[in-house]
């Protein structure tokens, strides 16, 4: 195991997202398409957060409704509001990387394509 991370350099680039052992190339970087996987994310986990809302409201109304296994429907209940808040969590997260995303490719382009003349 130690010679594996002794051989594997890990590169933390924001968005710029490689598959085990592939380099950054140092290459163009499509902007536009990073802005797109972080938007499609983002909508993911609205998706993910909406869908453990609804079934964490579905247990607490099966637990007044079922007395018998109200323990076990409160438990469900819980665990699906975390997981509810976590992909709310992946959200905010998400919308930051899209941000981020949109703020470097401004930068890039600022500072390639644009040039400032004052006359």
């Amino acid at each position: 195991m130690a010679e594996e991370k002794q051989g594997h350099h890990h590169h933390h680039l924001h968005l710029h997202h490689h598959k085990e052992g592939e380099e950054y190339s140092g290459g163009d970087v499509d902007y536009e398409k990073e802005k797109k996987h972080h938007k499609h994310l983002e909508h993911l986990g609205e998706l993910g957060a909406v869908a453990a809302g609804a079934y964490a409201l579905h247990e607490k109304h099966e637990a007044k409704k079922d007395s018998e296994h109200s323990h076990g429907h409160k438990i469900k209940e819980e665990v699906a509001a975390a997981v509810a808040v976590g992909a709310g969590g992946v959200v905010l997260h998400e919308h930051h990387e899209k941000k981020e995303a949109k703020k470097e490719e401004k930068e890039a382009h600022h500072g390639k394509d644009h040039h400032h003349h004052l006359f």
